[in-house]
């Protein structure tokens, strides 16, 4: 079994581990009114604890929804991932992040019975 070079990190979202090299690593900084800001550190070299994410708008939508940024980074109060959000939409993709609705994704015909 080959191990990968570098060190290994799990996802906040989805759970699964991959190389840090393909993760993004988010850091809680400054609290505004009592709650903390997660900005994302793409050079790693923020101080402080960090939380991972594959840089895809599902894997971040399972972590909020779970509240996984807040266990992993180990925060007591609320956490404000509104920067994580905007990150993630400048990176690439083609829709800016936008995640098909359920009921059309992978959907090939209509499946109404008239």
């Amino acid at each position: 079994m080959l191990t990968p070079a570098g060190p290994v990190r799990t996802c906040v979202g989805c759970r699964r581990r991959a190389p840090a090299s393909e993760l993004v690593r988010i850091v809680g900084t400054a609290h505004r009114d009592g709650v903390t800001v997660l900005v994302p550190d793409p050079t790693r070299t923020r101080p402080g604890r960090g939380a991972h994410l594959h840089p895809d708008p599902a894997c971040y939508t399972l972590a909020d929804r779970r509240h996984a940024f807040g266990r992993a980074l180990r925060l007591a109060g609320a956490a404000d991932a509104g920067e994580v959000r905007e990150y993630l939409a400048r990176l690439g993709t083609p829709d800016g992040g936008a995640v098909a609705p359920p009921d059309t994704q992978g959907r090939t015909t209509d499946m109404s019975t008239r």
